[in-house]
């Protein structure tokens, strides 16, 4: 996502050093921008999984799930990993049901989203992720991997999907 004239500090940085990523004039509009990084959240009880963008802003990264089985260590991990990568926001998947009503799953998201943000203070956005685990099930196994192996890897390729689908959005606006 491009930021208008943000200035992101990473652990470590020497006050006044540029914001990581690139820089310069946007073609569109002629400001100053900076590529503000962004991770992903796929919210399950047991697994949750994550994907991180890259510095550029254009591809993102699954990164091994973290659990779900506490919410206050999970937190705990996702700040960690805020601070870590300098991220600007968070994408929490929202779990629509199929007819767009926001089911159970959908306002536990949101609590966690609010939680989240509050432990962080890293913007948190919500984006539609249904079939998101369907999808990446199916490309986990069109890519020859076992189901023992999918199974560890399927939250965070789901994050990987719905990350990877927020940042298109935001280069088509």
């Amino acid at each position: 996502m491009l930021v208008a004239e943000r200035q992101v500090k990473r652990r470590g940085s020497a006050p006044g050093a540029p914001a990581p990523g690139r820089s310069g004039p946007s073609p569109k509009t002629g400001l100053n921008v900076v590529v503000m990084r962004a991770a992903a959240i796929d919210l399950g009880r047991v697994r949750v999984g994550i994907a991180v963008s890259d510095e550029l802003g254009v591809l993102a990264h699954p990164r091994p799930f973290l659990s779900g089985r506490s919410e206050s260590k999970l937190l705990d991990g996702l700040a960690d990993l805020a601070e870590q990568e300098a991220l600007g926001v968070f994408i929490v998947g929202l779990p629509l049901e199929m007819d767009g009503r926001e089911g159970r799953a959908a306002k536990r998201a949101r609590r966690f989203g609010a939680a989240l943000q509050a432990r962080t203070g890293t913007p948190v956005q919500y984006l539609d992720e249904r079939l998101t685990t369907v999808t990446a099930h199916s490309r986990l196994r069109e890519a020859g991997g076992d189901a023992k192996s999918a199974k560890s890897r399927i939250d965070s390729a789901a994050a990987a999907l719905l990350l990877q689908s927020w940042m298109d959005a935001r280069r088509e606006d």
